[in-house]
Formats: C-alpha cells, sequence, structure tokens
C-alpha cells in the first residue's frame, strides 16, 4: 500500500487526506500544534482510518512514497527539502486536487490583489449560467473538497495563491487569469523577481490567458510574454490587444471582444479597481461561452465580496466598512481611493515588507486620523511622523478603535470609519476573516447598545 504524509491539519489538509484515504493510500496527517479543536478532529479522521499526529515537526517519515503540503506551509522547510532531495514526491494539495480533477475544466486565478473579488463573481456568473462552478482555494472549498463530491463540477473556478503555484508542477488551467502584481509575500519569495515568475507559470501552463492590462507593472513586464493573451482595460485606448480580443468600458458599458455585455453601474461595489475585477471576470465567461444574459443578471445581483469594502453599519451618518482583507499597503491604498473623505482609519497588525508610499500618500490626501492596531502600531505611527502625519492614536486593539473611531468621526466630519489594516492578521488573529468578522461584531454591537439606552 502507498503511503502518504499530508502537513496541516486545516481544510485543505483535511481534505487532502481523505482524497488520499479514498483512494486507497496509507495516511498520516500532522500538525505543529495542538488544541482541544485539533484533538477532536484527531478523533473524527482516526474512525476514518487516517492517522493523526500533532505537535508534530512536518518530518516526513520514511518509507514514504508522497508529502503533500497545505498552502500555509512554506515550501523550503527543510524537512521538505529533505523530503524531495531523498527522492520523495512532494506536491501542494492544489495540485493533489488538480491531479483528480483534471477532467474537468478549470478557471485558475491569481494575483496580488482583486483575485478573490475576481473568483467570486466569476463563480457567480458561471452557477448563474446553470453551471456547477464552485469557488475553491484561497476561497469557498478547499480544492481537494471538490474531489469528495459525488458529482464532478462542470467547471472548478480557483483562487490560486503563489504558495500554491509553486507546489503546483503540472496544474494547467482551461483559463488563466492575473489581476495585479505588487510586492508582498518577500519574505517567503526573497525577491520580487521571483515572486513574478512563481504567478508567471501559471499563465505559461494555461490554455488561455486575461490579463489585467490596467496593472502598470504587468503592462511593462508582462506584455512581451504572451503574444496570444486577452487584455482588459477600463478605457479601450489603452488596450494592450487589439479590441476583438480585449475587453474594456465604453459610454459606460462593459464590452467584450466587441460585444456589448452589461453597464459597469451594474456592479455595485465600490472603487474603481472592482471595474477591473469585472472586466477580467466578464471575460473569461466570454471565454467559457456563457450567454451574455446569464452575465448581466450575476453581475447585477452580486452582492460583494466579505471582508473586501464590505458595508456594515451606519451610525450618525458615518459608514463602518470592513476591509480587513487589505493585508498589504497597496490593497489598503486601493481602499482608501475607493471611499469618500473625510476617513478615520483603522490599520495596523502584523507587518509586512512592501512598498508604503502609495498608501501614505492616501492618507495625508483623505484621512482625518488613524487609529493604529497591534504588532505594528509603532512602527507605523514612525512611518507617519516621518511624512509629517501627526494625527493618529495608538488603541492597541480593534474594540478600542471601534469605540474611540465612533468617538472622533463626529469631531472631524468623518463619512466613513474604515478598517483597512495593510497587515496579515496573526499577531491578534488567527486569520483576516476572524479579524473581520470581529469588527463587523463590534459595530454592530455599538448600533445596538446606542439604540437600546434612547
Amino acid at each position: 500500500m502507498s503511503k502518504a504524509h499530508v502537513i496541516g491539519l486545516g481544510k485543505s489538509g483535511v481534505a487532502a487526506a481523505r482524497v488520499l484515504k479514498r483512494k486507497g493510500w496509507e495516511v498520516i496527517l500532522s500538525d505543529r500544534n495542538t488544541s482541544d479543536s485539533l484533538e477532536q478532529q484527531q478523533k473524527q479522521l482516526t474512525q476514518e482510518g487516517i492517522t493523526v499526529k500533532l505537535g508534530h515537526s512536518s518530518e516526513p517519515e520514511k518509507p514514504l512514497d508522497l508529502v503533500v503540503v497545505s498552502p500555509g506551509v512554506p515550501w523550503d522547510l527543510p524537512q521538505l527539502q529533505r523530503a524531495r532531495e531523498n527522492g520523495i514526491e512532494t506536491i501542494g494539495e492544489m495540485e493533489l486536487a488538480w491531479r483528480h480533477l483534471k477532467s474537468c475544466p478549470w478557471v485558475g486565478i491569481t494575483g496580488t490583489n482583486g483575485k478573490t473579488t475576481t473568483t467570486a463573481l466569476v463563480a457567480a456568473i458561471f452557477q448563474t449560467a446553470g453551471l456547477h462552478a464552485p469557488a475553491c482555494g484561497n476561497i469557498g472549498y478547499a480544492a481537494c473538497e471538490l474531489a469528495l463530491q459525488e458529482t464532478a463540477p462542470d467547471w472548478v473556478i480557483a483562487e490560486i495563491s503563489s504558495y500554491q503555484i509553486e507546489s503546483s508542477a503540472t496544474i494547467s488551467p482551461q483559463i488563466g487569469v492575473w489581476t495585479t502584481f505588487t510586492s508582498d509575500h518577500l519574505s517567503r519569495h526573497y525577491t520580487i523577481e521571483n515572486y513574478f515568475n512563481i504567478k508567471a507559470s501559471l499563465l505559461n501552463s494555461s490554455q488561455t490567458r486575461v490579463i489585467n492590462g490596467d496593472d502598470p507593472y504587468l503592462r511593462r513586464m508582462a506584455t512581451h510574454l504572451w503574444d496570444n493573451a486577452y487584455w482588459t482595460s477600463v478605457a479601450k485606448a489603452n488596450l494592450v490587444s487589439d479590441a476583438t480580443e480585449g475587453v474594456y468600458v465604453e459610454d459606460g458599458w462593459v464590452v467584450a471582444m466587441k460585444e456589448t455585455i452589461v453597464p459597469v453601474e451594474s456592479l455595485g461595489m465600490l472603487g474603481n479597481h472592482n471595474q477591473q475585477n469585472l472586466l477580467m471576470a466578464v471575460a473569461v465567461a466570454k471565454l467559457a461561452g456563457i450567454e451574455t444574459e446569464a452575465i448581466a443578471k450575476a453581475v447585477k445581483n452580486f452582492p460583494g465580496v466579505p471582508h473586501r469594502l464590505e458595508y456594515i453599519c451606519t451610525w450618525n451618518q458615518v459608514d463602518f466598512i470592513n476591509d480587513s482583507k487589505a493585508t498589504n499597503y497597496d490593497a489598503a491604498a486601493v481602499a482608501l481611493s475607493a471611499v469618500p473623505a473625510p476617513v478615520l482609519l483603522i490599520a495596523g497588525g502584523e507587518a509586512k515588507e512592501g512598498n508604503d508610499n502609495d498608501w501614505l500618500r492616501r492618507i495625508k490626501e483623505k484621512v482625518a486620523a488613524v487609529l493604529l492596531i497591534g504588532d505594528a502600531a509603532e512602527t507605523f505611527a514612525q512611518r507617519l511622523q516621518q511624512v509629517n502625519f501627526h494625527n493618529y492614536e495608538i488603541v492597541v486593539n480593534i474594540e478600542r478603535a471601534v469605540i474611540r473611531g465612533a468617538a472622533l468621526a463626529k469631531k472631524y466630519g468623518a463619512k466613513v470609519v474604515l478598517l483597512s489594516p495593510a497587515c496579515a492578521s496573526f499577531d491578534q488573529y488567527q486569520n483576516f476573516e476572524q479579524r473581520g468578522e470581529h469588527f463587523r461584531e463590534l459595530c454592530l454591537k455599538l448600533i445596538y447598545e446606542v439604540r437600546r439606552k434612547r
């Protein structure tokens, strides 16, 4: 019997272990952490015949035929390098899903920012057209969960991060999409060139390519790589490709391959960047043969993505908006561009490497005051001082930030209290979703308390 070691007891790792077990493998599933919830999962999986080791160093045990890595596990861990040197095949969970679902056509969506909204919108369009086309990867299902379903999807709509690409050697989507590119994850990928090449490899292996022509880096670096790509742009005049192979905005309408599809205003989401996401989603839909009527209906009904410029509530004519998914400077700068000034900004968390100049410039243009939270608070305070922005407070956590934001909003006449951290969440939360859900809960509690006292 073939033996596999799956590393990481998250949603992806559990699904991968179950896929392998179903295919007759002997499976060990390990995680370096331990907790009551993990122990409950351990009991359940043990009953399914899967060996689970908690508090484990992730050192694959010999003899072994396969190692499967969850997305959050660094690809260059010494243990994984030793496994590869010893001839043990080592792959990511996304690659395992591909091997079991490659008879289905895939849409593979990557990029630094914008990929979640684009993925969710593509899935909504395909589903409105009556297709079984679930979103997976970084949103929705773990990719291997789809391989466990009784009925195979008509299409797999996969948001694929750089972490997942580097551990997926054979994945080859029917349609590959590149949303944006800015420096991110450099603590893992080390150089921006390496990060770019990882992203580009997904497009290289895709049969058809859709690329955001409004992204400056992609426009400069990727135009010479693929002469048959479908480029998008909010302005027809800026298309990289001929209009017959492009998607653009003209007179307030999305035009795809010279066919008028849907009014831009049908997408009820803040920010010009969401026009770019809309164009890429429409390009994918047209390339997949989706009817125009289904595209227009899906766009009109699309509710947006949780934690990405998500409207929570209004209090004293101030909108509270959750942008917890803005985990880097570029995403946070885009959020500030999308909301009306003046803004009460909540920022901070676990800082990442990157260029913060555009983010700081937008703060000076649009923000009345910044409330700083998390490990990055002191560092951010120093950066604000360096650009001569002094109207900030260190409030430590989101609880205090929401209370203080509500108080200061009236003083400054703010239109928005915006959680847009420009940081990862791991200093105080398990993930950006948990951070955003906590913000939502606190905002709604604030409204409830005010109304109750009245």
